[in-house]
């Protein structure tokens, strides 16, 4: 689904489920360096508190900018960028084999050279949770 313009209020989603698997983790640890156990050692997470291996809260967060896309579209826009966040936490965790699906909710859009910036609230939940698993405000830049 693509849109043809971003205003205030505008919600989006919920997006397609997007399945975490093991792959996807021990992916994420290597283009980041991030080894931990919780992450990468089956065994070792299985003893631990969650009983399986999690993802990286920031794997997690780095899903955002391609769900906005593929909820959006261009928006009518030459080009989006992914400014950055003001904001971002990991309520809950989301082990290995977990689904999540993200909604998100402009907020305030301002004018800047060549186009505009919007602080967007997203919400990522885990399918069958009880609490999102990341909540973050993006700051996107919609070049004209």
């Amino acid at each position: 689904m693509a849109i043809d313009s971003i205003r205030e209020g505008l919600e989006l989603g919920p997006s397609e489920w997007i399945e975490i698997t093991q792959d996807r983790i021990d992916g994420f640890a290597d283009s980041t360096g991030d080894h931990q156990w919780i992450h990468v050692d089956e065994e070792q997470a299985a003893a631990g508190p969650f009983g399986t291996t999690i993802a990286h809260g920031f794997l997690t967060l780095s899903l955002l900018p391609q769900i906005w896309f593929d909820l959006a579209g261009d928006a009518g826009y030459g080009m989006s960028i992914n400014y950055g966040v003001n904001r971002v936490r990991f309520p809950a965790p989301v082990p290995v084999g977990s689904r999540v699906r993200a909604r998100f909710q402009v907020g305030e859009i301002s004018e800047v050279p060549g186009g505009e910036q919007a602080l967007i609230d997203a919400t990522v939940e885990r399918e069958g949770g009880d609490k999102p698993v990341c909540a973050a405000q993006l700051v996107f830049r919609f070049v004209r």
